[in-house]
């Protein structure tokens, strides 16, 4: 059977957010033939594996942790059975699909054609897709996008490695855990193990140095790290799984690690689930990048400039797939900028992302919210003589009322350059970071200095007040 023939302005493969984003502007604002290819669901990793679920996952763990929490503000509240993981996952399931319907008809809306299928480019200007009934589509298109993300790192090559779970194998686990392992030590390890924790599964951390969230400021990593300890995750630190096992009784995992440069062994048995969160690969096995001629670096990202364009003319890509700053957010401005300079009117003809102070949380126990520079960036950049650090360590009000056993720390690190003390850092730990950062993000954003911080009257009482108060 003859392909079908399909032609259009704009093609993007990837259903991801910034994929949905660089289509959705150009067809909306624009009125572009624009053509989206996706092989899975709508809303990529963020909405299906990634942010959404998760946060949504904190969120339970935050209620878990606010009920242990209560009997220090006089409340009595007697559990009368533990977490019911099984209900919370059809209902955070429930929601999931919800989204994706949302997605479909907002594409319907806005005049998206959608194809669901695989996407694989024969040229600079045609792809083939391989849709789910088995035929195939050739679409040519004026411009093509790739926005296909990218995909969980394979595990080493130990013995039993395939016995452990990826990070999007997280969501699929269906019954609440007595024991978990996660290796990694990024803000999905983190973000994995501090959830198990608070809902009550036994959690142990692999990771191969001192300290977790090593590309964030050293206050982060060490507060966070510590924190963990104190709330009862087990931490293995320069630890490295050399071998994995299943117990053919009861079905449990036993892990076999080395620790420290001299080689000793030792075993954490009765696992119920191994979760490899080791990173993230670019997804372009079988695009045929090789066939259109579009480069890719030596770590398998598409090489682009700053305007989010390939070596090939009209062939462009954005997010994860080329490995800048591998957020969501960050997919989505990327793809609107795109769409409104490739199609708006001639005064977007230079429109493009910032890459610089974009903001970033992690819903670690407690959040995490960063901004800038760490201080080892600023150093090197600027010389240590040239900046300025003003920190604070404090426990919030909210915890004023609990048993010293109960309270989080909270930690604030401002950076600043220069004599007239501009803002290039700032980093912070404790409830309610995530919110936080979204408002000092647009400060730092907007060129503050530390005097327009002291020039803003203190709301109190609130843990912010103290950014505005550092001395």
């Amino acid at each position: 059977m003859a392909p079908i023939t399909k032609e259009a302005d704009f093609v993007v493969i990837g259903g991801g957010s910034g994929g949905l984003g660089a289509a959705r502007r150009a067809a909306s604002q624009f009125g572009v033939k624009a053509l989206i290819i996706e092989s899975k669901r709508l809303g990529g990793t963020c909405v299906n594996v990634g942010c959404v679920p998760k946060k949504v996952t904190f969120n339970a763990a935050a209620i878990a942790e606010t009920i242990h929490e209560a009997k220090n503000y006089g409340f009595s509240v007697q559990e009368t059975a533990p977490f019911d993981w099984t209900t919370f996952k059809t209902k955070r399931d429930a929601y999931i699909k919800r989204l994706n319907g949302i997605y479909e008809r907002n594409l319907a809306n806005d005049k998206v054609e959608y194809l669901h299928g695989w996407a694989t480019l024969k040229s600079q200007n045609e792809v083939e897709v391989a849709l789910d009934d088995g035929s195939t589509a050739l679409v040519r298109a004026n411009k093509i996008l790739i926005a296909t993300g990218g995909n969980p790192t394979a595990p080493p090559p130990i013995p039993g490695a395939e016995l452990g779970i990826n990070s999007d194998g997280f969501f699929d686990i269906d019954t609440r855990p007595k024991k978990v392992a996660v290796v990694g030590a990024g803000y999905i390890a983190v973000e994995f193990a501090g959830m198990f924790n608070a809902l009550g599964t036994e959690t142990h951390l692999f990771i191969r140095y001192d300290t977790f969230l090593r590309a964030f400021d050293p206050v982060i990593q060490e507060g966070v790290t510590k924190e963990y300890e104190r709330l009862g995750v087990h931490l293995h630190r320069r630890s490295n799984l050399s071998r994995v096992e299943r117990d053919p009784a009861d079905g449990t995992l036993t892990l076999t690690y080395v620790t420290g440069d001299d080689g000793t062994e030792s075993t954490v048995s009765g696992v119920d689930h191994l979760i490899w969160a080791i990173g993230r690969t670019p997804a372009i096995q079988g695009l045929g990048l090789e066939n259109a001629g579009v480069e890719v670096n030596a770590q398998g990202y598409v090489v682009v400039d700053d305007y989010q364009n390939t070596n090939v003319p009209h062939i462009y890509a954005l997010g994860d797939v080329t490995g800048r700053v591998e957020l969501t957010p960050v997919a989505i401005a990327a793809g609107r900028r795109l769409a409104e300079r490739l199609f708006g009117p001639p005064e977007f003809s230079a429109r493009k992302l910032n890459y610089d102070n974009i903001p970033s949380v992690v819903f670690a126990h407690p959040e995490v919210g960063s901004i800038g520079l760490t201080e080892p960036q600023a150093v090197e950049k600027y010389g240590r003589e040239n900046i300025k650090v003003y920190k604070t360590n404090f426990t919030a009000m909210y915890y004023a009322m609990m048993d010293p056993a109960d309270k989080a720390p909270t930690s604030y690190k401002l950076i600043v350059q220069g004599p007239d003390e501009k803002v290039v850092g700032l980093h912070i730990m404790g409830l309610g970071s995530g919110e936080m950062l979204q408002g000092f993000g647009v400060a730092v954003k907007m060129g503050a200095t530390k005097a327009d911080f002291d020039s803003c009257v203190a709301i109190h009482p609130t843990s912010a007040e103290e950014l505005v108060t550092l001395r």
